[in-house]
């Protein structure tokens, strides 16, 4: 009702709708979605064995020519994270905190440009879209 009221005052004042702020509309996110990735994490001690890690994310990006430029460059995106998800301790990806980390660090590893001259990327969030380790 308080909603249907204020817009009746602004639609009887045309004062009121000239100094009411302007509502800009916020820009779409700009997402690039990434095949799921299998790899082998090593046992850290005789007492572990070898696990499996299942990492699917999607990385949500500032822009369209971040995405673009991550897309052009897919191939060694995907080996970098390969060697980063390879050399991740098992016991600690089970933790909630662990997987935070990891998120942090594929950021990390994303973040150095792919060849001379080239700005750094910027990846504003790795979000998980399906995680198993077994």
């Amino acid at each position: 009702a308080f909603s249907y009221l204020q817009l009746q005052r602004l639609e009887d004042n045309p004062a009121a709708r000239a100094t009411a702020p302007a509502v800009s509309p916020l820009a779409s996110p700009v997402f690039l979605p990434l095949e799921a990735f299998t790899v082998n994490l090593p046992a850290r001690s005789d007492n572990d064995d070898e696990r499996v890690l299942y990492a699917g994310f999607t990385l949500r990006l500032p822009d369209e020519a971040t995405r673009e430029r991550l897309n052009q460059y897919l191939p060694e995106v995907r080996s970098r994270l390969i060697l980063l998800l390879t050399s991740q301790n098992q016991r600690q990806l089970e933790t909630e905190q662990g997987k935070h980390q990891l998120a942090n660090s594929i950021k990390t590893a994303l973040t150095p440009p792919f060849v001379i001259n080239q700005p750094p990327q910027q990846i504003d969030d790795v979000l998980f879209t399906s995680f198993i380790l077994r």
